[in-house]
């Protein structure tokens, strides 16, 4: 009889890493497989991360972990060079979210990748995913991929002016357009068509006034007040309005809302007295949930811009914290003022960096902590 092939030991273990998934990430040296498994050298005695730059081991060598603590249950140490039981690189993490906003972006309308699908595709771990795409996007990946489906919309609503509105609302990949229709305010700020029409069927009554801060312009929707804007030139606010809504029918105030502006006029005069009225917010869904944040900050009180990021839950937003700062129009209805940098300093405001220090200090000399607004339609 011929003699049976036996492979050694050896090789037999060299094949069977050589058949595991995860060895092709070792010699690749993914960092999108990083924090999903460890692996070992058993000629080193110690266990790295798959992106480690050290030399590819032999395969025989090599045993996979699920965890840095199961590896060195294993007997194994951790390497000095790729530290694997320090936190993932921030690039890493930056080269997984490019990628999952890429991936998000380019699927085909009313095919978002579920979360699953999408950390398969990394390479990681659903939960790992989902926590260093919030860390980075303030956003969840679903919250990231209905944002998408609302910019479909808003581009297809402004590019095809001869589609009918439901062809739109399906086109962006919305499953229902009585669901959506539903939403409509959160997504747009208002109807598709009124959104189309760049407001052209709503009527904006707005008042122009002075105060301590110099002209103040107020506007108010049928929703609530939806803008609040302070300057040096009144002709300038209202072509700021008038940008804010192109087509919208403006309309002076009559005496009754002289009375709203007044209102407001004396809310900025003194804070302590607080604004209960209701308020016709725009804005992403990230912009508001900041704005949510500032809405909180009392009276007589500042956090900074990384503070606001990290009560988000998205402490790596910091930059993007600032930018919806800069774009509220809801002058200390929304105090955006309260924010400053972490050392306490001023930093940029929309409505000059002044008129941010003469609020707080006017704020300061209150020693009251309600709520800037009591009611935010």
């Amino acid at each position: 009889m011929p003699t049976r092939y036996i492979p050694s030991t050896k090789a037999a273990q060299a094949a069977a890493t050589q058949a595991d998934p995860r060895w092709a990430a070792v010699v690749a040296r993914s960092a999108a497989s990083d924090e999903t498994f460890w692996y070992s050298v058993q000629t080193t005695g110690v266990y790295c991360r798959p992106s480690c730059a050290s030399r590819t081991p032999r395969p025989e060598n090599v045993r996979f972990h699920a965890s840095c603590d199961d590896a060195e249950r294993a007997g194994f140490r951790p390497c000095q060079r790729c530290k694997p039981r320090q936190a993932t690189p921030l690039s890493h993490h930056a080269a997984w979210v490019t990628e999952a906003c890429r991936i998000i972006e380019t699927a085909s309308p009313g095919e978002a990748p579920t979360l699953d699908a999408l950390a398969a595709r990394l390479g990681l771990s659903a939960s790992h995913l989902h926590r260093v795409f919030k860390q980075a996007t303030g956003l969840t990946p679903k919250a990231y991929a209905v944002a998408q489906r609302a910019h479909r919309l808003r581009s297809a609503l402004d590019s095809q002016p001869t589609a009918s509105v439901t062809d739109a609302i399906y086109g962006a990949g919305y499953q229902s357009s009585s669901r959506f229709y539903e939403q409509s305010a959160q997504v747009l700020g208002m109807r598709p068509s009124h959104y189309r029409a760049r407001g052209a069927t709503q009527d904006i009554r707005f008042a122009i006034g002075q105060c301590s801060l110099g002209a103040i312009l107020v506007a108010q929707s049928d929703r609530g007040i939806c803008a609040i804007l302070l300057g040096d030139d009144p002709e300038a606010l209202l072509r700021e309005l008038q940008d804010r809504f192109a087509q919208a029918h403006l309309i002076g105030g009559d005496a009754a809302f002289e009375a709203l502006v007044a209102q407001v006029v004396a809310f900025v005069e003194a804070p302590s007295l607080g604004l209960n009225l209701p308020l016709d917010v725009r804005g992403t869904a990230f912009q508001q949930r900041v704005w949510r944040v500032l809405q909180a900050i009392p009276v007589g009180q500042t956090a900074s811009y990384a503070e606001v990021a990290q009560r988000i839950g998205a402490p790596a937003a910091v930059r993007a914290v600032a930018q919806a700062c800069a774009a509220n129009a809801l002058a200390v209805a929304i105090p955006c003022h309260r924010v400053v940098k972490s050392d306490g300093a001023l930093s940029g405001y929309r409505w000059g960096v002044e008129r941010k220090r003469a609020l707080l200090t006017r704020e300061s000399a209150t020693e009251t902590t309600q709520p800037l607004v009591e009611k935010v339609a």
